[in-house]
């Protein structure tokens, strides 16, 4: 037997950590890297962070996972913190943000079946892309090192240039339901959506009745300098996708929605077994708790914003 226990998937360095110091990672033998990565987005209070920690372990000795056949209270509080400072009415937790982005697509092809217009499934997408790794993900990009080999993709995607307002409006027809795009592209290149182009999706979709999904797993979360990149733009979207940050290390995403886009979705239309459990929370609402002062927005405070290509914010 030649292969690793480990599904040979990633190309793994010669890093080996087993402990971690805020900024920093301690490998095998006791030796320090200071972590750029961060967990790929996610560690935003760093390795170790006390709060942090000790949210997880008080939250963990109490009630660490039940159905979500049962009541609430803290994915009920925190729900409202993220309503409060955010376009949403309405949250949705996953354990990733791919998860984030999937309940996303089915809340919006929900929406056009609700409003008795099933054909409308059609999702239009932008070229060079990142969802996550599941097939409808992967189905709403055109990078081949995502989709070589898991052919046939899922049906009802169609990928258009990012940036190109003409190619996005040509796109559109009687099958269409929405848009979903990153505000500002993460391994697209760290490129951000202009101001003319996110501000015409939003026209886009207020004239044909569709929805913009926003993907802001990367690039929300206070990583621009506002809670979400979709502030600097003066929109809102009509659905969001958010990961990463939120528990500061702990598995956790949301799909956020307007009361509107949410309508379909139902008692029985979705679901996780997973999502939203106690432990989850509790590192969610230490995460953002800690993090007031990194971010502008109603719930954060203030902080510098980012720079939008073609505007003046």
């Amino acid at each position: 037997m030649t292969i690793t226990p480990l599904m040979p998937v990633y190309p793994r360095c010669g890093v080996r950590p087993v402990r971690g110091e805020g900024a920093y990672l301690i490998g095998e033998q006791g030796e320090r890297y200071l972590d750029f990565a961060s967990g790929i987005a996610v560690n935003c209070l760093g390795h170790g962070h006390p709060a942090l920690v000790k949210a997880i372990s008080e939250q963990a000795a109490t009630l660490m996972h039940v159905s979500n056949l049962y009541g609430s209270p803290q994915g009920e509080h925190f729900a409202q913190r993220l309503v409060d400072c955010s376009f949403a009415d309405t949250v949705f937790f996953t354990n990733s943000g791919a998860e984030a982005v999937e309940c996303a697509l089915k809340t919006a092809r929900r929406y056009h079946y609700a409003n008795g217009a099933p054909q409308r499934h059609k999702i239009i997408s932008f070229g060079n892309a990142f969802h996550g790794r599941t097939l409808g993900t992967i189905s709403a990009t055109n990078q081949p090192k995502m989709r070589d080999g898991f052919e046939p993709l899922l049906p009802g995607f169609e990928v258009v240039p990012f940036n190109d307002l003409a190619a996005a409006q040509a796109a559109i027809d009687e099958n269409t339901a929405g848009f979903l795009v990153e505000p500002i592209q993460g391994e697209g290149g760290i490129l951000p959506a202009t101001a003319e182009f996110l501000g015409g999706l939003r026209q886009l979709c207020d004239e044909h009745g569709l929805l913009l999904i926003l993907d802001e797993v990367q690039c929300g979360y206070a990583r621009t300098g506002k809670m979400w990149a979709y502030e600097s733009y003066g929109i809102e979207p009509d659905i969001m996708a958010v990961a990463k940050g939120i528990g500061g290390g702990f598995p956790l995403g949301a799909c956020l929605a307007t009361e509107e886009a949410a309508k379909g979705m139902v008692i029985g239309t979705h679901g996780s077994t997973y999502g939203g459990n106690p432990l989850a929370m509790a590192s969610a609402k230490r995460c953002s708790m800690s993090s007031r002062s990194r971010a502008s927005s109603k719930m954060f405070g203030q902080w510098a914003s980012v720079s939008v290509p073609g505007s003046n914010r």
